[in-house]
């Protein structure tokens, strides 16, 4: 039978994505034409309005395709994990339920329905967490994400990730570095660490903050050039964490920090447990250990009481710290979360004007930055070539893919993606660097 798979949402569904994938490939042909499959799966994200409504299109639009070619179709993820009562009287296409802990399950969920019968898949979210160490993967093929815990006990109270993902459950360590092995074994060259927060990885199993432990394993692994960080949370970042990548040739002087705002009063109210000085003084000492770190953050406008005073405290922030990547969302009200019930709420035309000015700060932030890399010279890994175009497009140190930005080469040379070369830098704008080959 021919199965079609629709992957939305994070980095870290991706990866849960490409576990379903590498056990559903050994019994069904995977396509890319939902017109001619037979199953369709969709991994679903719930994490915010915008997701929300992207997955329930998907799934309506799959659904069309039961009147013509399309036997069964199976909702998979957070959307599934959080409404499939709803979604089973809503949307009686669908034809089963696989919850976040029962991605294991797919193949003998997939056989029920191929008995005819319906399925509801859907276990306690707080079981224990394992990588199957095998991951089907697509181009691109020269990087990877790896995820290290699932779930989080933060509980900021913006957020639904608790009560749709569970409690943070670290996986193994042992399973991890045999799944980057096999990544390394198949081009993977550059690894990026997730979770809903990577900087606790450990406590659960091992009792200690572990992720320096994984981190030295994994860079001992050949093939691994490069290893990214991402979502650090800024109240658990330790000095073992800054001396790993201040000395580990192998870890990219990289750290995504998602701090969400800086005005006191709006972090206690989002549940953070870190304060405005502490997140100044944490960037300081990064920038004294590391002076060619580069750090992202992640801030929401229009959070419930945000005043204008508090909104331009965060502006001047911005203009303070000067992150060199930065994200900025407008704040989805999200059910059975505590920040759903704070009143006043913020208009959304409130919400998104904020957001836009921010992004103007950044802008110039950007465009100083990048005018600063001009006539230096930096390891890049190439990312693809445009034909059409006739340049070759690339990262730096200093860009996760596909939320930052690339560098652009001119070269008749013929490279494949996963290449590491030396670049000068030449030109700037606002968000992408233009390079020449050194070497």
């Amino acid at each position: 039978m021919k199965l079609y798979f629709v992957s939305l949402g994070c980095d870290k569904n991706l990866v849960d994505s490409e576990h379903m994938l590498a056990d559903i490939q050994t019994e069904y042909e995977i396509i890319d034409d939902p017109a001619e499959a037979d199953i369709a799966i969709v991994n679903t994200c719930a994490f915010i309005k915008d997701a929300k409504e992207e997955s329930i299109n998907t799934i309506l639009e799959l659904a069309e395709l039961k009147k013509e070619n399309l036997k069964y179709l199976i909702i998979t993820g957070c959307l599934a994990q959080r409404y499939y009562n709803d979604l089973k009287e809503l949307i009686p296409e669908i034809d089963g339920f696989l919850g976040i802990s029962a991605f294991s399950n797919i193949l003998d969920d997939l056989k029920r329905i191929s008995d005819k019968e319906k399925f509801f898949d859907i276990p306690d979210i707080n079981e224990e967490q394992h990588a199957s160490g095998k991951r089907f993967l697509n181009p691109p093929f020269h990087f990877s994400y790896l995820k290290i815990a699932e779930g989080c006990d933060k509980k900021c109270t913006y957020c639904s990730i608790p009560s749709i993902r569970g409690s943070y459950r670290s996986i193994p360590m042992e399973e991890l570095v045999k799944e980057a092995e096999y990544l390394a074994e198949n081009y993977v060259k550059e690894l990026i660490l997730v979770a809903q927060e990577t900087t606790v990885y450990g406590v659960d199993l091992y009792g200690k903050k572990s992720l320096t432990e994984l981190v030295e394993k994994l860079s001992r692994i050949e093939g691994i050039e490069w290893i990214r960080l991402m979502y650090c949370y800024p109240e658990e970042i330790d000095d073992d964490l800054i001396k790993l990548i201040k000395n580990n040739k192998k870890v990219v002087h990289y750290l995504d920090i998602p701090i969400q705002h800086a005005s006191d009063r709006i972090l206690r109210k989002m549940g953070r447990r870190t304060s405005k000085k502490d997140i100044v003084n944490l960037v300081k000492k990064l920038r004294k250990q590391i002076p060619d770190i580069s750090l992202r953050t992640s801030l929401i406008t229009g959070f419930p009481t945000e005043t204008e005073e508090e909104f331009e405290e965060l502006c001047d922030f911005v203009k303070e710290i000067r992150f060199d990547r930065l994200g900025v969302f407008t704040y989805s009200k999200e059910e059975n979360t505590p920040a759903a019930s704070f009143k006043p709420q913020i208009k959304e035309s409130i919400k998104k004007q904020r957001q836009k000015a921010i992004m103007k700060i950044q802008k110039e932030i950007s465009l100083e930055r990048n005018a600063s890399f001009v006539s230096k010279e930096f390891d890049v890994i190439i990312e693809g070539y445009n034909s059409e175009e006739g340049f070759y497009s690339a990262r730096m140190y200093a860009d996760a893919p596909d939320i930052d930005g690339c560098v652009f080469i001119e070269s008749d040379g013929n490279y494949l993606s996963g290449t590491f070369l030396k670049v000068r830098i030449t030109d700037y704008s606002e968000y992408d660097l233009i390079g020449e080959i050194v070497s």
